[in-house]
């Protein structure tokens, strides 16, 4: 179990390396694929003629409006070739579904071995699965065959109930939990209050899923300050997506997600689709390589992040993925003010009496970005809430509204009947 050579090697080899499986895929995607071949028919282009990175420029990007319109047009191979399922929410309100093959479900689980080798991941260890590997998720399914792969042990407990994840933890003694880190908070708060040991636990370490943990300068947040202050664990935090099936995750050093460069091909990109330089945010773009069923050429996520470029100190040379800012179409202009939701999270998550809470953004009678926050807090007092709102205007400059509810209430808006995610940020702009 060690760090692959071409994680290691330099942009020039890597670049080659890529190079190589670009035009593989380019040929695949001529051969197989309705919908890039009807692209570059619309476009007058080439496939032959894209033959390095720089010519990717070439090629309009893919969204995913792209693949709610026309989901079947991706896929490459034949019905009879297909042995999973699995869907993810679209920009239109349907989920988009993703088919995979078996070797799909092979470049899957090499993905995770290689991810949880970022996270320090052996054979010995022992991993409590806390996200769910129904519902068509890919995550879960992910782990399980990432973890399968390393030859190390799983306990495939679910999302939720954490009365039967410390009884498992319990029972079992992993060392290691893969979780949602507000969930994280939640087992913490469980344990407090039924009198459970948890910092004298069989666990040692968390792989992250779903929630930033760090600030863009790699410290942690307020959310990944609040689970280390009350519980001694190691923190790996890691960015995936189904439509990529590959993961950036942080290795032992905390100073992004790695790049693995055998998989996947990453662009950063501007509102006008240009290459952004080191160090500023940029749209991740991608393109997959070794996918069978749907691969992707140029897919703009949504999502925006910096990049960094200099060689890690753990060996691997390949580039990091720094913290994720928000989502692309998340971005809200609130009086004269640019911001994400995470913004938002970090300064609530920052308060003990606040319990839970959900952002709301609307647009109001003038037709600009409205902020409610409905909050299942501890306090609801008029000098709580102005404490709150001059903390607001410390950070951000600006303050939203404030709804109290009962914790109960906000729970439920949070985990709505099917979610398999904790539901933070409600869209209802027009």
């Amino acid at each position: 179990m060690t760090i692959p050579q071409i994680e290691l090697n330099s942009s020039t080899d890597v670049k080659a390396f890529q190079e190589e499986k670009l035009a593989d895929l380019l040929a695949y995607l001529e051969q197989n694929s309705t919908f890039y071949k009807d692209l570059f028919t619309t476009h007058n282009l080439d496939f032959k003629s894209i033959k390095t990175l720089e010519d990717l420029k070439q090629v309009p990007t893919t969204s995913k409006t792209d693949l709610q319109e026309k989901n079947t047009d991706f896929i490459c191979v034949t019905k009879d070739k297909i042995v999973d399922y699995i869907t993810t929410s679209g920009t239109l309100g349907d989920p988009v579904t993703f088919a995979l093959t078996d070797a799909d479900l092979d470049r899957l689980a090499h993905n995770e071995y290689l991810s949880f080798l970022c996270a320090d991941g052996t054979s010995e260890d022992i991993y409590q699965l806390m996200t769910t590997m129904d519902r068509r998720f890919m995550a879960g399914l992910a782990y399980f065959l990432g973890v399968r792969k390393l030859g190390g042990g799983i306990v495939r407990v679910g999302s939720g109930l954490p009365e039967l994840q410390w009884d498992t933890i319990k029972r079992i003694a992993p060392n290691a939990i893969i979780a949602v880190p507000s969930f994280i908070l939640r087992l913490i708060a469980y344990a407090e209050n039924n009198n459970i040991d948890y910092k004298n636990s069989s666990i040692k370490k968390a792989v992250c899923i779903g929630e930033p943990l760090r600030n863009p300068d790699f410290s942690l947040n307020t959310l990944g300050k609040k689970i280390t202050e009350k519980w001694d664990i190691k923190l790996y935090s890691t960015y995936a997506s189904t439509e990529m099936s590959t993961a950036f995750t942080e290795c032992g050093e905390g100073i992004g997600g790695h790049h693995h460069p055998g998989l996947i091909i990453v662009e950063f990109l501007d509102e006008n689709d240009e290459p952004v330089a080191e160090g500023e945010p940029g749209e991740v773009t991608i393109t997959t390589l070794g996918v069978e069923a749907m691969p992707l050429l140029r897919f703009k996520t949504g999502d925006i992040c910096h990049h960094h470029l200099e060689p890690c100190p753990c060996g691997r040379t390949s580039l990091r993925l720094g913290p994720i800012i928000g989502r692309k179409k998340q971005m809200i202009k609130y009086k004269g003010t640019s911001l994400y939701p995470p913004a938002i999270y970090d300064i609530l998550n920052s308060s003990n009496k606040i319990v839970n809470y959900v952002v709301e953004v609307f647009t109001n009678d003038i037709g600009t970005d409205e902020i409610l926050v409905k909050l299942g807090a501890k306090d609801h007092s008029e000098s709580f809430e102005k404490r709150l709102k001059d903390h607001f205007r410390a950070k951000l400059r600006v303050t939203p509204r404030f709804e109290f509810l009962p914790i109960k209430e906000v729970q439920k808006l949070q985990f709505p009947e099917l979610s398999r995610k904790p539901v933070k940020f409600i869209d209802k702009r027009k």
